[in-house]
């Protein structure tokens, strides 16, 4: 299951301290259960990280307004999914809770667990529009919205050092050709074309992602989301697989990839000090950057868009990612609790919580924030985050969170196998149709 970054300082947070915060959460809870807490407050569970803190801001803001307070729970480390799905349909279920959409709320949805928020934004329209519509969208199940933009937005992005380019005499590649040319110019410089953490398969996953795209668009993984695994039977996904294996022999990700972590900061640490000369990786990897070189992050990291392939009929202005987190409201709230919880969630809309995301380092997913960005500690860096997703046509939601979360260790397996030559183009589509 994919997490917000900074992945390296989540994945730090142990699976104890998971279970030791949760644990006293929900002893605190009381036994009334969603809407029924012993004092009348509205129970909130948040991943706890860097961004957590904007979390803390919104509450007391809110609590200042509200009859209704909120009580936030901060939970830390990967627990949290875990704990979140036990925790539901019980009646130490949160009221409101940060989650990925997609995948992540799949089987809630399913049992009518969450709220759809849908009536809320027809009675307030300004609502719905305060959001870029491709974030929004994407945590929407089955074009019903159950979550509300929480946090900031994360595409993954094609980063590149600039000074291992300029001992190079190289540009970032604009074309497919030029990409390819790039692989045989830093193997010449006995520079690794492009560091990979081939030990966290979710990083293999983002080059499948953007590559399925731009071969056969978005519509291709959207009709396997909606109808069954036998839909990986497309040409695109053959393509795909196809030059996946294609990168591998070119020797775009050098020779021991399948050895390098991200959540150690392996591949980071390459790509910072100019042992590989890019990085597709997620918007994180600049705060990332920034926390453990924070010189590079300064003045050698670059960035740019993920190329358009031959013959691919896939939008090159399309993303793939993470879009953001959502809040979502459990369905067993009623009466004023479900009216305040409603009205909580709103304040994700507003220019302060904006503001607050931005000076966290975060890029807003409003759809005004164009005017806060020049308040970012990189302002280049936020607008051009901010572009690249409020123009795209589609922004798809990371498969590992997407598809319901059965899927995620054959999916990151068939991935992992390809790359390291133990499957090939068929067999990956064979083994993907077989989930």
């Amino acid at each position: 299951m994919r997490i917000p970054r900074p992945r390296s300082t989540l994945r730090a947070s142990t699976l104890a301290a998971a279970v030791l915060l949760v644990g006293t959460a929900l002893a605190g809870c009381g036994s009334g259960g969603p809407g029924g807490s012993d004092d009348g407050s509205l129970d909130v569970w948040v991943y706890q990280d860097a961004s957590t803190k904007v979390q803390r801001e919104v509450v007391k803001r809110f609590n200042k307004t509200s009859d209704i307070k909120v009580k936030l729970t901060q939970v830390p480390g990967e627990g949290y999914s875990d704990k979140m799905r036990t925790s539901m349909g019980t009646p130490n279920a949160p009221d409101i809770f940060f989650n990925w959409g997609g995948g992540s709320i799949s089987d809630f949805v399913k049992k009518d667990m969450l709220l759809d928020l849908d009536p809320a934004m027809a009675k307030d329209p300004e609502l719905k529009k305060a959001f870029i519509p491709t974030i929004l969208d994407a945590g929407a199940i089955d074009g019903k919205h159950y979550g509300i933009p929480m946090r900031g937005m994360q595409p993954v992005i094609l980063f590149y050092n600039k000074d291992v380019f300029a001992d190079a005499g190289a540009r970032p590649p604009k074309s497919w050709d030029d990409l390819l040319k790039l692989i045989d110019t830093f193997k010449g410089k006995g520079v690794t074309p492009f560091a990979l953490a081939g030990t966290d398969a979710w990083t293999e996953l983002m080059w499948v992602e953007y590559l399925m795209d731009r071969y056969g668009g978005a519509g291709v993984f959207q009709k396997i989301q909606s109808q069954s695994m036998a839909a990986w039977d497309d040409p695109a996904v053959l393509k795909t697989a196809r030059t996946v294996r294609d990168l591998v022999g070119r020797g775009a990700f050098g020779k021991n990839y399948k050895s390098v972590n991200y959540t150690a900061d392996g591949a980071s640490t390459l790509f910072a000090k100019g042992k590989a000369a890019m990085h597709l990786m997620g918007s994180w990897e600049y705060a990332n950057q920034k926390a453990n070189q924070p010189a590079f992050a300064k003045s050698g990291l670059g960035w740019t868009t993920f190329p358009a392939v031959p013959g691919g009929s896939g939008d090159p202005k399309n993303v793939v990612g993470n879009p953001t987190n959502y809040w979502s409201v459990n369905a067993k709230v009623k009466g004023d609790k479900q009216k305040a919880a409603i009205e909580f969630v709103k304040f994700a809309a507003k220019q302060d919580y904006s503001k607050d995301l931005i000076a966290n380092g975060d890029v807003p997913t409003t759809s005004d924030a164009t005017s806060l960005l020049a308040e970012h500690e990189n302002p280049g860096y936020a607008r051009f985050q901010y572009d690249l997703v409020k123009r795209a046509p589609d922004f798809t939601l990371s498969w590992d969170q997407a598809l319901p979360a059965k899927y995620t260790p054959p999916l990151h397996t068939a991935v992992q196998k390809l790359f390291n030559g133990q499957l090939s183009p068929a067999g990956f589509i064979d083994a993907l149709k077989g989930m």
